[in-house]
């Protein structure tokens, strides 16, 4: 075992630890910002967008990116339900469910540093490193985590126009 091999060993630990701490602290209670909730739209629908046009040709691929963007979509939905929204004084808020939010960036997480350590084994034994788009399991984790935040931030946009409507009419 080398020592490179032994540094990302005891590194992976604190690195999952670190990114677990941060997303715990977003998902607290927020302000919503509508620009905030257009750049969600826009960056997790072109993760899809981008993921589609790699894997186009290969059927296990597109029907494991085609499952989890389904599968993101309900639970994005779900979440939404069980949100806490606020119309106080001072201005907007949203307290998204916080366990649902962190599995499903951390699905992600996980598969990218699998891809990571797969990629270092694989420099180590000369065999070709794998492209992200390779595996269907990669797919579905990016269609699952994309979908799910991208749905999440159509609802937020969909709350605040339902306000906006509220507004006008009174």
């Amino acid at each position: 075992m080398t020592i490179t091999t032994l540094a990302l060993l005891l590194l992976t630990p604190i690195l999952v630890w670190r990114i677990y701490s941060r997303l715990k602290t977003q998902m607290a209670r927020q302000r919503s910002i509508v620009s905030r909730h257009y750049t969600g739209v826009l960056v997790f629908a072109g993760m899809i967008l981008v993921s589609l046009s790699e894997v186009f040709n290969r059927p296990y691929a597109l029907g494991a990116l085609a499952a989890g963007t389904a599968l993101g979509v309900f639970w994005g939905v779900f979440a939404l339900k069980r949100t806490v929204y606020e119309d106080t004084e001072g201005g907007y808020f949203f307290t998204p469910p916080m366990r649902l939010g962190i599995v499903m960036a951390m699905v992600l997480v996980a598969r990218v540093l699998y891809l990571g350590v797969e990629i270092y084994a694989s420099q180590q034994g000369n065999v070709p490193a794998p492209r992200f788009t390779d595996s269907p399991l990669t797919m579905l984790c990016v269609g699952l985590t994309a979908a799910y935040f991208a749905a999440y931030s159509v609802g937020l946009l969909l709350w605040r126009r339902k306000l906006r409507q509220a507004i006008e009419r009174a």
